[in-house]
């Protein structure tokens, strides 16, 4: 394990580094997160060895779980009533059918080039069903794209990681429990059951906590307005986890809808204030996620994992997408369109470093897979997001 004087140095230089390129890199196809990856993957067991973490250590599990609690608090935070009220039909209509169909055909194509049980090909799907448009920001906060559009993804982004984590941390659990030690329904019963409780109470009772302070009263300072959201995110995680032990990150992810919808005052601070905080957790899921990475690892499957990757980004998710959007009168470019930019990032980083950290006998070959194809839908959709926005923006307006 490196020691916390090394990777102190190593998260001081990257922090300085990516303010230094911030720049170049906004002006260049890649944004700064695959950037860190790579950065990562130099630096870590696949390269010079200067980070080396043990995959399934306290440490790792706990910065993913920090990056998971920052993260999802924020993406539940962007779930506009607005747009739940009057713009719902595309979003949902991708996280109830196009979700689980993207998961079910890489399942199958898993199942068929590994030798994967069919217990751990679902994982795998489940684990590359989430999408991240954070890693093509271009897109998202373009305003040439359609407002329907950009708010569509985001939408759909900001629930897909809660939806998501469900089925991953069933299926690792009935894999880390052994055969006859799991029981599905106690499960949902249980974590999913009281985390969705435990979501809802807290987002509740925080809106009523916090003041709601007018100019020239004893205001509340912005950015203890943005500490409080933080904090909240992180109390019910802590609270949800103790007895009788629900699931504290679905809590989260569900607090931060209730919160934010309760509270748009804080929503709007917490976006400018926290943003620094989000950049830092963000850059230190990356570089661990990078660190762990090997070339042997990474191939190690051979040309299933390749065709893996390229059903993924070129089949699954297009294919999903248009069939849960077929009927809707959403015009072909906008379909071809979002079912492209769906990109694999953060979710998919950190629920496989959970899966990683579980230690079964095929936890490291999922990460492994999960890894690459985060890897190539990075750098494949960084490049394309300038592309995309120009040829969605003639379409549209055409």
């Amino acid at each position: 394990m490196t020691n916390f004087h090394i990777a102190a140095a190593v998260l001081g230089g990257l922090l300085m580094f990516g303010a230094v390129v911030s720049g170049l890199v906004d002006r260049s196809f890649l944004a700064l997160t695959p950037l860190f990856v790579v950065i990562g993957f130099v630096l870590g067991r696949g390269g010079l060895g200067v980070l080396e973490f043990d995959a399934g250590s306290g440490f790792v599990e706990g910065v993913a779980l920090t990056a998971l609690i920052v993260i999802l608090f924020r993406d539940g935070l962007e779930v506009e009533e607005e747009m739940l009220r009057t713009a719902w039909h595309l979003p949902v209509r991708k996280l109830v059918l196009a979700m689980p169909i993207t998961a079910i055909i890489i399942a199958l194509v898993a199942k068929a080039l590994t030798g994967l049980s069919w217990t751990e090909a679902v994982l795998l799907g489940a684990l590359l069903s989430p999408t991240d448009p954070v890693l093509s920001s271009g897109v998202v906060t373009n305003p040439r794209v359609p407002r329907v559009v950009r708010h569509s993804l985001n939408l759909e982004s900001g629930m897909n990681d809660g939806l998501a984590l469900a089925p991953v941390l069933a299926l690792s659990a009935a894999l880390t429990a052994g055969h006859g030690d799991f029981v599905w329904w106690r499960f949902v019963v249980q974590d999913v059951g009281l985390g969705l409780m435990f979501g809802i109470v807290i987002g509740f009772l925080a809106g009523l906590v916090l003041p709601r302070s007018r100019v020239g009263e004893d205001a509340i300072p912005a950015h203890q307005v943005a500490l409080f959201a933080l904090g909240v995110g992180f109390l019910t995680y802590g609270t949800t986890t103790l007895p009788p032990h629900g699931n504290g990150l679905i809590a989260v992810f569900v607090c931060a809808i209730v919160f934010g919808i309760r509270r748009p005052d804080v929503v709007a601070v917490f976006e400018e204030r926290a943003q620094d905080i989000v950049e830092v957790v963000k850059l230190g899921i990356f570089v661990v996620f990078g660190s762990l990475l090997t070339l042997h690892g990474l191939f190690g499957d051979g040309l299933a994992a390749v065709a893996i990757v390229l059903v993924t980004l070129l089949v699954a998710r297009p294919a999903a997408v248009w069939l849960a959007l077929s009927g809707t009168g959403v015009a072909t470019h906008t379909k071809a369109f979002m079912a492209w930019f769906g990109p694999k990032g953060v979710a998919t980083m950190t629920f496989a470093l959970l899966v990683l950290a579980d230690g079964f006998a095929s936890s490291e070959q999922l990460f492994n897979i999960s890894a690459l194809v985060v890897v190539v839908s990075t750098i494949a959709h960084g490049l394309s997001d300038a592309p995309g926005v120009d040829w969605i923006a003639r379409r549209s307006s055409a």
